[in-house]
């Protein structure tokens, strides 16, 4: 991934530098929020309404299904292709939230054990040491690192034998169907495990942190810094430093199959410094590492190799323990930043608790789908293949994701999963999310609380808003198959008409923004903003 601020062509779109002129002509003088596209007062006019939107010339050839109901009756107030399956990107996690909310609960924590089978005798301990996960997506290397003291504190000096990661909780399949093979260094796209580190407080499990700063002088290599620091990675630096004014080409990727992190380009004197999320080849691994460190800095020693993928034997003795926040905290950081990696571990965890068996993505998949069934979602008309939506095999509807978000407003977990959704215009990231940037200045601006969705090709916004009378209205748009770079103005459109329409009054339908009047995150449409890092939306 580029840094948000400087795009770059990305081999899944390759146009996103040169799409926003081809807007077919749209004057982008008369594009501002408020120009109206059409009025109508009859009861037909939010149908006509948004129809006009639908039929921007953005859309033309692609696909879109849209259905907008009154929340607290049901009722269908309009619909276009309603049954029209189409990939809904992101809002794939709308499903996967709510299974996890009731299959798991919402005070679920998940707990990373440290056990021993053999005594303890003169600090020595006589065996192996395992570390146990159970898919927290949000463990920090502090986390590790509390772990190794507290086996310090149990008297542990040396450890006779191996550190064992036990991450037999989850298989051994570590990315979903369909991802990208482009993707693979991109931290949205991280490897899935039991057991991994996230390097940061937006819990990007599986990933490092890689820092480029400009050299001393023209001609010096530049400064790089991995966070957390492990020799889990190596840096294969081959970038340097130019003079001032020079050109920052600065490029940080992960080499197929290893954990070797190459660092090309040039970085300029006095230039910003370069911070990229990288994946790592194995997070099991990582997380042993980083733990094992951790134990060196506590005056552990461990004797033995590091063995990965064994289960702690029946019996073993628990000598440290951590838990996870509970999963009504998790859906913050889950749903606000779109978090890939927090669903997929969700959709493992919840396979394994209706199974038994190691957690997968087809137990989980079908434990979402038993949920939504008894929701009264008709899932014979979906298909869902990972719990984030990053698959290009997940197909949902709008009537499927409509009907799911007036059956949730029933359950009595919700109000922590409502609290959950991005909140258009609110600039915290920790409530506006995704939609921190979206809709501001309009009625719907602090009013739509909504699951944002992106991919090539695919743009997705359902959620909730209060038409002009404070009626609520649960809405899904999901639009599939355009040119353009987003398509995500003709959504905001649609959803501040809905935030200035009435039930008895005049609808009026906002015109779409041009390109040229969204943020430049929002501009390249095949992401969601939040994954553009290090800035967010």
């Amino acid at each position: 991934m580029s840094r948000s601020d400087v795009p770059r062509v990305n081999s899944r779109t390759g146009f996103r530098k040169w799409v926003w002129p081809a807007v077919l002509g749209v004057a982008a003088a008369t594009l501002t929020w408020g120009a109206p596209a059409g009025a109508d007062s009859s009861p037909g006019g939010l149908s006509e309404a948004i129809d006009s939107i639908l039929g921007d010339p953005r859309m033309e050839g692609g696909a879109a299904s849209v259905v907008v109901a009154d929340a607290a009756t049901g009722e269908t107030l309009y619909q276009h292709n309603q049954t029209g399956r189409l990939m809904p990107a992101s809002n794939t996690k709308l499903a996967t939230s709510a299974a996890a909310m009731e299959l798991l609960g919402p005070d679920h924590r998940f707990t990373t054990d440290v056990l021993a089978a053999g005594r303890v005798r003169g600090g020595v301990l006589d065996g192996d040491l395992y570390l146990r996960g159970t898919g927290d997506p949000t463990t920090l290397a502090a986390d590790y690192d509390k772990l190794a003291a507290e086996v310090a504190a149990a008297g542990v000096k040396r450890v006779g034998g191996r550190l064992v990661a036990d991450d037999t909780r989850f298989d051994d399949r570590r990315q979903g169907d369909t991802w990208g093979a482009d993707d693979e260094s991109s931290y949205y796209a991280a490897q899935i495990s039991a057991l991994s580190v996230a390097p940061d407080t937006d819990y990007d499990t599986g990933t490092v942190i890689v820092e480029v700063a400009p050299g001393k002088k023209a001609g010096a290599g530049p400064v790089v810094r991995v966070t957390p620091k492990t020799h889990y990675v190596h840096l294969d630096v081959r970038a340097s430093t130019v003079a001032a004014g020079g050109e920052d080409t600065v490029a940080v990727e992960r080499q197929h199959g290893t954990n070797t992190i190459t660092v090309s380009g040039t970085v300029p004197l006095g230039g910003d410094t370069t911070k990229e999320w990288v994946t790592v080849w194995e997070p099991t691994g990582y997380a042993a590492a980083v733990f094992r460190d951790a134990l060196a800095a506590h005056g552990v020693r461990v004797s033995g190799a590091t063995k990965t993928g064994r289960a702690t034997p029946a019996g073993a003795r628990q000598l440290a323990s951590h838990d996870s926040m509970a999963l009504k905290d998790l859906l913050v950081p889950f749903m606000k930043l779109s978090n890939n990696m927090h669903a997929e571990s969700l959709t493992k965890a919840m396979g394994h608790k209706a199974t038994g068996r190691p957690g997968n993505w087809g137990d989980g998949v079908a434990a979402i789908a038993s949920y939504l069934k008894a929701a009264g979602v008709d899932t014979g008309k979906i298909r869902q293949v990972d719990g984030s939506g990053l698959s290009r095999k997940d197909n949902f509807a709008a009537r499927q994701i409509a009907d799911l978000l007036l059956s949730v407003r029933h359950e009595p977990w919700y109000a922590d999963w409502y609290a959950s959704l991005p909140v258009a215009c609110d600039p915290d990231p920790f409530v506006g999310g995704t939609l921190r940037t979206r809709m501001c200045g309009t009625p719907a601006a602090l009013n739509t609380h909504a699951k944002t969705g992106s991919l090539t090709g695919a743009s997705a916004l359902s959620g909730y808003v209060k038409d002009a009378d404070g009626r609520e209205l649960v809405y899904s748009v999901v639009q599939n198959n355009y040119l353009v770079a987003s398509v995500k103005p003709l959504e905001d459109a649609i959803v501040v008409t809905l935030a200035k329409s009435g039930a008895e009054g005049e609808t009026v339908a906002v015109t779409p923004k041009s390109l040229r009047a969204v943020p430049a995150a929002e501009r390249d449409g095949d992401l969601e903003c939040s994954w553009r890092k290090p800035a967010r939306c």
